[in-house]
């Protein structure tokens, strides 16, 4: 009896660890993973290095997003997606905002900056060049 006194804390502690960290820790693995598998063509979504971008095709393991002005392209493995910014189509009207009913949302692009010709790149020069003297 004096023994399974002594390995009752021991026990408690396994117990409580069982339910407070790894418990816990494995239902948002699960979370993550489904999250992860739902993706679909055209969602918008968040790398865990940061890069934003949509979705334009899915296969297995990897993903090809579209990312930018440019519409650059990349190849990522499915557990780089970090989060799901936008879903394509689906159920999207269940995660709007109640502020911003009646709102749509505009897209801000990144402007282009325009190319200049080497004659207009030399009279900058040029100016520069009389301003300083």
């Amino acid at each position: 009896m004096g023994t399974a006194t002594q390995f009752l804390p021991l026990v408690l502690l396994v117990f409580l660890m069982y339910f407070l960290l790894i418990r816990p820790q494995k239902r948002r693995e699960k979370e993550t993973a489904a999250m992860r598998n739902s993706v679909r063509v055209g969602d918008e979504v968040i790398t865990i290095g940061g890069l934003r971008g949509r979705i334009v095709k899915t296969r297995d393991e990897s993903l090809v997003i579209e990312v930018g002005a440019d519409k650059l392209k990349f190849e990522i493995m499915r557990w780089a997606i970090s989060k799901i910014e936008t879903k394509s189509g689906r159920d999207f009207d269940e995660e709007e905002d109640s502020d911003t009913e009646g709102f749509s949302q505009k897209k801000v692009m990144p402007k282009r900056m325009k190319k200049v010709s080497k004659a207009a790149e030399e009279e900058k020069k040029d100016e520069t060049s009389e301003d300083v003297e």
